[in-house]
């Protein structure tokens, strides 16, 4: 699967399957801030939310990534139209205690940061710390996942010590009120699940978020940690990794690589993407 303008060890990063392991924590960072958290526990687009269909949103969700990542300009272009559908009765109502619409250029900066942490995140867990220069091209290709959006260019932090100094400054301002963190804690257990899944799944799902939370996100929310917790957290990413490099390519990569033949093939016959 080529990734435009990125070397080969961080294609291969980012396209794997384990590359995912972060993925729920990112959603937990996304939704600490107020305005994205109330945004999507009040949708109104019921077609489209996690709790209702779980397939369906995975399925949406890794194909945004995808695409952002590997598709041209034109499919981008097609991925933001069917963003822009899906999120145009996103918004808050007069009378809300808590004010938000879907196409702010601010929050979907914040969303997009946070998916930048998740795909740095993702590439240390695979192969390491990153030279300089493969850090910056990271970070520039990354710029996709907000501008495949309405953020333009020029909103986009620059560079990363640019988005540092972001990061700091929109960390500060991460919340929850009961109705984010009531939403966010039945996702961390996986609650939205039939119940013989959740009971097995939801234990595992939570320990792996709170261990890829950085520490004021943990607390915002709620969780549990402790230096034991740490150290088991450490032994099974360590071994996740080890198995994960014995596979074959065609299994390592899955499910982004079946995300990205269903994005493909949707975007030729012209279905929806979102």
């Amino acid at each position: 699967m080529p990734t435009e303008g990125l070397p080969v060890g961080l294609r291969r990063s980012l396209m794997s399957g384990l590359a995912l392991a972060p993925a729920g924590a990112n959603v937990v960072m996304q939704l600490s801030r107020l305005e994205v958290g109330r945004g999507v526990a009040e949708s109104r687009v019921q077609s489209g939310a996690l709790t209702a269909h779980p397939i369906k949103r995975t399925r949406t969700t890794l194909g945004y990534l995808v695409v952002s990542l590997l598709g041209d300009e034109d499919m981008r272009a097609y991925l933001r139209k069917e963003v822009n559908r899906s999120h145009r009765d996103v918004h808050s109502r007069e009378g809300d205690d808590v004010a938000y619409d879907a196409f702010d250029a601010d929050l979907q900066v914040w969303v997009a940061a946070c998916m930048y942490q998740g795909a740095r995140e993702a590439v240390a867990l695979m192969g390491g710390p990153l030279s300089e220069s493969d850090a910056d091209e990271l970070y520039r290709h990354c710029a996709r996942f907000a501008t495949t959006l309405q953020v333009t260019p020029s909103q986009w932090p620059p560079d990363r010590d640019a988005f540092e100094e972001y990061w700091r400054g929109a960390v500060s301002r991460i919340a929850m009120d009961d109705v984010t963190r009531s939403y966010l804690r039945r996702f961390v257990r996986l609650s939205f699940l039939p119940r013989a899944l959740s009971v097995w799944l939801g234990p595992l799902h939570e320990f792996l978020t709170a261990g890829f939370l950085p520490p004021v996100f943990r607390e915002e929310l709620g969780l549990s940690w402790s230096p034991r917790r740490q150290r088991v957290f450490g032994i099974l990413s360590g071994c996740s990794v080890r198995i994960h490099r014995a596979l074959p390519r065609v299994l390592g990569e899955f499910p982004l690589n079946l995300a990205w033949w269903d994005a493909q093939r949707r975007y030729r016959s012209g279905r929806n993407l979102v």
